[in-house]
């Protein structure tokens, strides 16, 4: 048996503990780009903010649906499920945001296969002074999102909820993030991240068009 010298038991005392390794896993992604960046043909956001407030002027079984749920302001998700058929506008806004929702499939490394992603259901919603979305998922769907019309000063940004356990920590590693679009911009997420739209402070109503995308 040999024993270490003096000086080879110094060199190995003074040596410093080896640093932990942290990896990240698991990454949420959230797609921000502009409308019109991926649109063969271009939505014109002022034709856009005017056909939605014809909609909800004249959705009659929508607006008793508002009440009847104590809904704030507007939304056409229980009444109409064909806005893409009545107004060539959200057809050429569903024909965007596909090529954008492709885009974030391939970012997120989804293998699709033969298969693809299809717009499901795409609706108007209309926020006044004062209103809320309360913190939500959109089950049964794949990808979500929504395209801002409207944002004026003071309105609410989208508020993204991390469901593990609440943290004080940098903005990745916090339970709340909170994202402020601008009009003409679409985000998208997975459809299972929770989310919500905290209260309108602006004296003018925030309107965006929100939608799924399921299995074709």
């Amino acid at each position: 048996h040999i024993r270490p010298s003096l000086e080879t038991a110094g060199a190995f005392s003074n040596l410093e503990p080896a640093m932990p390794e942290i990896t990240s896993l698991f990454v949420t992604r959230l797609y921000r780009a502009g409308l019109n960046d991926l649109a063969k043909k271009k939505v014109d956001y002022a034709e856009l903010h005017q056909t939605c407030d014809m909609v909800a002027e004249d959705d009659e079984a929508g607006q008793e649906w508002c009440e009847a749920n104590g809904y704030p302001g507007y939304t056409s998700y229980a009444s109409l499920d064909d806005l893409p058929w009545r107004m060539p506008i959200f057809g050429d806004l569903e024909k965007a945001l596909d090529k954008h929702v492709a885009a974030f499939c391939k970012e997120l490394g989804f293998d699709l296969g033969d298969k693809k992603l299809k717009c499901n259901s795409l609706w108007i919603n209309i926020l006044p002074e004062g209103g809320t979305h309360a913190s939500h998922i959109h089950p049964h769907s794949v990808i979500s999102g929504t395209t801002y019309v409207a944002m004026p000063e003071g309105t609410s940004a989208l508020k993204l909820e991390d469901p593990r356990l609440p943290k004080t920590a940098p903005q990745e590693l916090q339970r709340f993030v909170y994202v402020k679009p601008a009009v003409g911009e679409v985000l998208l997420w997975e459809s299972w991240l929770r989310h919500e739209v905290p209260m309108n402070m602006s004296e003018e109503e925030r309107i965006s068009v929100s939608f799924n995308y399921g299995w074709a």
